[in-house]
């Protein structure tokens, strides 16, 4: 609780230098930005970013990728190329996905539009190539074996190192889909293809969603516009079901792992154990409130053993796989957060825990990997303050925690392969992006700095970056908040200002980064003379299980009480007009923008939704239910929640903005909601992009906040 109490104070001290730091009066040399600057679609975008650095690690070895060569950097920063694309050939065009597989070989690995190649830059030629055609999607390849599992017209295949090929299966389609993320993401599930570590066996999901709804979207672009249907399983209808495969390479097999009847079942962060002999899976009930982490027989898919259970009254939620300690194949890691925050527990090969190897009120963010020879695990965690995100080494068997950076900011690292090496990229509120290479060879670590960054924004105006905290509904939890003043900011004048929100799970607004973790956008806003106020309420991430389930079956309504408390704390400064108070926010945060201007209509004088959820009962079935539970369950909680109703309450201007072709929000939200505002004679605006999907890409993004921009340069200026 001291360490807390210390970094609190430590953050709020940086919060009130943050603001003296940017106090400087504006000279005429100073320049304005453009949305071109500021906006990642935007043409300028890219020379307005902190400078960086791109590296990987060979073995022990640091390694650095430029465009067209890569090779090694010391601890001094010196570079010695080891290659350039010009000894390859003039196919070869961009190193950036350079990889360095084998610590002990002097082999990079490359990949163009033809074929993936094995470049020995010792010998200055190609020792291994594996071509491959266009079509050839969700391509997965094996160091260990250099095999590449792919899928060609929805089929899955296996290419091995010679080039001989294996079709492993004949009915993908749309409704039976092969090798790819299932349960729409919602368990931290990013593959669909898992080779095993001796590089024999391929696991791979076959999910069979026949039985799934489709959601008639539409493609605008044929002369005559086409029926393109995406498969949408909706809170309370039938969901897809899942089967794990797992294929063989030397008898060219497949076995499916007898798991039983996989209806109403989640599959989720399969693992392989060290032999390559056994899977571990975590399996949940559709209603995600038990758990089980269950081992299979990997040559006969036969059922092993049951190594543990987790139960809990609103929701388990495995977003991990287990981890093998690279010393001991008898000893795993799980994460879990069974004791109200994510932490870390060692259990033997037979499901029995060791013990709690990390606790306190406090959340591990990442397991970055193992220090063999130390013994010890290096984690992420934010210990040291809610906003920071700082790296340790804890010891297996005592769990001592080692800090290993300096204590400030937000910290991202990545591992050398022994372990006993990594580097680092952080930065502070003040500070854009600072580059160390550390070495963990006994004692404490040291440090040698790779990169201290320019601000990139030098010369132009710059706003206030502020941060600060408030008391939640409860009257208990703290809730930290960012604040963007206009550069030339007067606290004797009025300001219009707008609230920014997200406020749903697995997300953050709030973070110790580079000016407070602010998005372009509110630079911009602040710009052109609005303060922009963001606040992350409880529900949202990183503060541990309670703070996050207490918006549990009612999404929405704690959530607004707490950006509630926010508005109370704006009406005691006074630079706030209260009269121009906008909102604004994306997904989660469209919905909580129309949900503010809904449910406090005299408060709330503009809102810009973007891809709004206007009623749960039309989101996807694992996020919905989860934290609604299905509609037949809580009934009153999705009337409570829904927007539809609430329609004939809107007073202010709000725009909704969606992509026409969103599958994650899909346009039955919005266009429901307008229905029901056309009923009570409500007046909302309305915009969509063909063709975009939940997020605008590229330079369309750039036209989205011009939009937004004006609405309320229109309307609440």
């Amino acid at each position: 609780m001291t360490m807390i109490k210390t970094g609190i104070r430590a953050v709020m001290a940086l919060c009130f230098f943050c603001f003296l730091f940017h106090a400087a009066p504006m000279t005429a040399q100073d320049k304005l930005f453009t949305l071109e600057d500021l906006n990642f679609g935007g043409t300028n975008y890219h020379n307005l970013r902190p400078k960086n650095m791109f590296l990987t690690w060979w073995g022990d070895q640091l390694m650095y990728i430029d465009a067209e060569e890569g090779g090694t950097i010391d601890k001094k920063g010196k570079k010695n190329t080891l290659f350039q694309l010009s000894e390859l050939g003039d196919d070869w065009h961009s190193a950036m996905n350079a990889r360095y597989p084998y610590p002990d070989e002097s082999l990079v690995l490359l990949k163009n539009k033809k074929e993936r190649v094995l470049f020995d830059f010792k010998k200055k030629e190609i020792v291994w190539r594996q071509p491959f055609a266009a079509d050839e999607a969700d391509q997965y390849w094996c160091a260990k074996s250099r095999a590449l599992a792919f899928k060609r017209n929805g089929q899955l295949y296996v290419r091995d190192a010679q080039g001989n090929e294996q079709q492993l299966t004949t009915d993908g389609s749309r409704e039976i889909v092969y090798g790819e993320a299932v349960h729409r993401n919602e368990f931290g599930i990013n593959d669909g293809l898992f080779w095993s570590p001796d590089g024999q066996r391929l696991a791979f999901y076959r999910m069979d969603q026949s039985m799934v709804t489709d959601y008639p979207q539409v493609d605008i672009d044929p002369r005559v516009a086409e029926h393109q249907p995406d498969k949408y399983p909706m809170a309370g209808m039938a969901s897809h079901v899942v089967t794990v495969g797992v294929y063989d390479m030397q008898t060219k097999q497949t076995v499916y792992l007898q798991a039983g009847d996989p209806t109403d079942r989640y599959f989720t962060n399969i693992a392989w154990s060290p032999d390559s002999k056994r899977i571990y899976m975590f399996e949940v009930n559709r209603d995600q409130n038990d758990c089980r982490l269950k081992c299979y027989d990997a040559s006969t898919g036969q059922f092993v053993r049951q190594l543990l259970r987790e139960t809990d009254q609103k929701y388990v939620e495995p977003l991990h796989p287990i981890q093998f300690l690279p010393w001991d194949s008898s000893l795993f890691i799980m994460q879990s957060q069974k004791d109200g925050y994510n932490h870390l527990y060692i259990y033997k090969e037979n499901g029995e825990e060791v013990r709690q190897l990390t606790k306190g009120a406090w959340v591990v963010l990442d397991v970055l990997g193992f220090n063999k020879k130390d013994m010890s695990v290096i984690i992420a965690t934010n210990e040291k303050h809610p906003l920071q995100r700082n790296l340790y080494a804890v010891d297996i068997k005592t769990g001592k925690r080692t800090p290993l950076d300096n204590g400030e900011g937000v910290h991202r690292g990545m591992l050398s392969a022994s372990g006993q090496l990594f580097y680092e990229k952080f930065s502070t509120p003040t500070t854009p992006n600072t580059i160390n290479y550390v070495e963990l060879k006994g004692g404490e670590p040291k440090t040698f700095t790779l990169l201290t960054a320019d601000d990139p924004w030098k010369g132009f105006v710059i706003p206030h970056y502020e941060c600060g905290s408030i008391k939640a509904a409860d009257g208990v939890t703290d809730l930290y908040y960012r604040m963007v003043k206009p550069a030339d900011f007067n606290p004797n004048k009025k300001y219009p200002t707008v609230v920014y929100v997200y406020g749903g799970p697995h997300a953050h607004n709030v973070e110790a980064s580079w000016h407070w973790y602010s998005r372009s956008w509110e630079t911009y806003m602040a710009q052109k003379g609005y303060v922009i106020f963001v606040l992350d309420n409880r529900g949202s991430e990183n503060r541990g299980r309670d703070f996050e389930q207490a918006t549990f079956r009612q999404l929405g309504q704690v959530e607004m009480q707490d950006q509630m408390k926010g508005v109370e704390f704006l009406r005691t400064l006074p630079y706030v007009d209260m009269t121009r108070l906008g909102v604004h926010g994306w997904s989660f945060g469209g919905f909580m923008t129309i949900s503010l201007m809904t449910n406090y209509p005299d408060v709330f004088k503009v809102g810009v939704a973007g891809g709004p959820v206007i009623d749960w009962k039309w989101y996807e079935v694992m996020y919905g239910e989860r934290y609604m539970d299905t509609p037949e369950q809580n009934p009153e909680g999705y009337a409570r929640t829904s927007l539809i109703a609430k329609a004939a309450n809107l007073m202010g201007k709000l725009q909704i903005i969606i992509g026409y072709n969103d599958p994650t929000v899909v346009p039955q939200h919005a266009l429901s909601f307008l229905k029901a505002c056309i009923e009570a004679g409500t007046q909302p605006d309305f915009f969509v992009y063909p063709g975009e999907g939940h997020n605008m890409m590229g330079h369309s993004s750039v036209h989205l906040h011009e939009r937004i921009t004006q609405y309320f340069e229109d309307y609440l200026k």
